[in-house]
Formats: structure tokens, C-alpha cells, sequence
């Protein structure tokens, strides 16, 4: 028991944040109330989405801890695919095309928050839900961005930064 707690690393901010992240983006009203596929892919969308919204929140501030969270993001992707049984040799390449992915949705979002309107909705349905968005899901997975953003905004900073962070419940 000694050894392990002295090879272990300690929690780093970036850890604490992604798992937050995840446990927000895993929460179950965004696949049985809003029709979010609870898939891969459709957990890897509300993941990076929450990403997102986060390293958002940080945009100007903390550069490494920005490039430490998304590392962390493609740290648990490549794990997860391995637990699921992907091959050494595919892994990098479903990685890289995970991380065009996540960029282009980063892209995307932040393009969409710069016009305001309806551009959000707009990329939240085609991201979100490639195969066509229920109205009263895309609704309201509109309003809760909105309201994470609100809540991200409220929170201090240097508590973000180191590691303290809360997200919304998600309201029907």
C-alpha cells in the first residue's frame, strides 16, 4: 500500500475538471428525456460539448490548463477504446479522427456563441443529433448550454483552476 500511494500521481487540476466533465455529460435526462443517443458517439458529443463549455469558461486564462484538460479528453479516449477492445494499431487512428472531431465541434460552438441567434441551435442539432433533433430535446439542450455557461461564468476563476467546479442539473 505504501508504494502504490507513492508511485501514484496526485489528482491535477485537469483530472478533477475532466471528471467532472464526464460525470455532467453523462447525466441521464439528456439520453432518455432529450433524445441524445446513448451511444459512443452521442456521449463523446455531450463529453465534448462539455469540454467546450468549460474551456470556454477558461478562454484567455490558464493555457496549459486548457491544453492539459483536452490531453485528458484523449488520454480516457484512447483507454476507453482499448477496454472495448479496439486494436493497438487502429486506436491512433480512431483517436485522430476523435479529435478532428472534437476541434471541428469546438469550432463550430464558438462560431455559433460569436453570431448568437439561432446559429447555436443550429449547430447543436447537426452535432448533437446527426440523424435529425426531437424539437423539445434540441430546445432544451439550447437552453441548458445557456445556462452552464451562466453557471461556468458565475464561478471564481481560481476555482475552476484548481479543479473546483460545478455544473447545472439539466431541467426538462
Amino acid at each position: 500500500m505504501i508504494l502504490k500511494r507513492f508511485f501514484q500521481r496526485p489528482d491535477r487540476p485537469a483530472r478533477t475538471l475532466y471528471a467532472a466533465i464526464v460525470a455532467a455529460a453523462r447525466h441521464p435526462a439528456y439520453y432518455a428525456d432529450w433524445g441524445i443517443a446513448d451511444t459512443l458517439d452521442g456521449r463523446f458529443d455531450m463529453i465534448a460539448l462539455h469540454a467546450y463549455l468549460v474551456l470556454e469558461r477558461l478562454k484567455g486564462t490558464a493555457a496549459d490548463l486548457r491544453q492539459e484538460l483536452v490531453d485528458e479528453l484523449f488520454l480516457d479516449m484512447d483507454r476507453s477504446l482499448r477496454e472495448l477492445g479496439v486494436s493497438d494499431v487502429s486506436v491512433g487512428k480512431k483517436v485522430r479522427k476523435m479529435a478532428e472531431v472534437f476541434y471541428g465541434r469546438v469550432a463550430a460552438y464558438d462560431q455559433a456563441i460569436g453570431a448568437g441567434g439561432d446559429e447555436l441551435k443550429q449547430a447543436l442539432g447537426r452535432n448533437v443529433y446527426p440523424d435529425g433533433a426531437p424539437e423539445p430535446g434540441l430546445a432544451a439542450l439550447v437552453a441548458h448550454v445557456e445556462a452552464v455557461r451562466r453557471h461556468l461564468s458565475a464561478q471564481a476563476e481560481a476555482a475552476i483552476v484548481q479543479g473546483q467546479i460545478t455544473f447545472p442539473e439539466p431541467r426538462p
